[in-house]
């Protein structure tokens, strides 16, 4: 049975992205169910496919799994390429995707994912600020470590690119840039044909969810 990815809106569903690119990006086939989030219909399609009631979910016949880096761990049990083969940076990729999926809650309160906005402004509090110096510094980190080997975070695409994809489509909308590495590594994903398909349908969908648009 080919595997099924549940997302949700594309323009906003930052946590579906992620499993999105890490399935493209190894090449795995799958069927993508889109649900529009915070409609009774897509609540009535999110209860028929998530056990947890959250997007994103990856199903298999009966067999489900749900966590945007739960479905990714999953999905590196099929292409183990989608973490670093060495060992200490597979460790490092691990420790900066855990810190991404459990942290930097300003930034995301603050600068809500938007694939199609650009232009945004919004205030740039001292929580937010120093979110985006943490992040500059992973970035600085794992490129100058262990990123001889290409364009990505450890030189060849990993999970640890797919969890902070979302990054740069806050980034982009609100306008943030800096010299070096981190406008570098957001042409890198802007430049990426996986995430300009995401942003290309993203631009068509007709919802719009009024608290995720900021800094009109």
């Amino acid at each position: 049975m080919r595997p099924q990815l549940v997302i949700g809106n594309k323009n906003y569903s930052s946590w579906s992205l992620r499993p999105w690119l890490a399935a493209r990006h190894a090449g795995i086939d799958f069927e993508e169910i889109r649900v529009s989030l915070f409609t009774p219909e897509g609540n009535e399609q999110i209860q028929r496919y998530s056990p947890s009631l959250r997007v994103p979910v990856w199903r298999e016949g009966d067999f489900v799994v749900w966590d945007s880096l739960a479905i990714c761990e999953y999905l590196a049990e099929r292409v183990p390429s989608l973490w670093p083969s060495d060992s200490a940076a597979r460790a490092i990729a691990r420790s900066v995707s855990a810190e991404m999926h459990s942290g930097f809650t300003p930034l995301r309160g603050g600068m809500p994912m938007n694939a199609r906005a650009r232009g945004r402004s919004v205030e740039i509090t001292p929580e937010v600020a120093a979110d985006i110096n943490r992040i500059e510094a992973i970035w600085l980190d794992c490129r100058s470590r262990f990123g001889a080997g290409g364009p990505w975070l450890f030189g060849k695409f990993s999970i640890a690119d797919a969890m902070f994809a979302p990054v740069v489509l806050r980034f982009v909308p609100y306008g943030v840039t800096r010299p070096g590495v981190l406008n570098e590594y957001v042409a890198t994903w802007m430049a990426d044909p996986h995430l300009q398909a995401w942003m290309a349908t993203a631009e068509q969908e007709p919802e719009v969810i009024e608290s995720e648009e900021v800094g009109l």
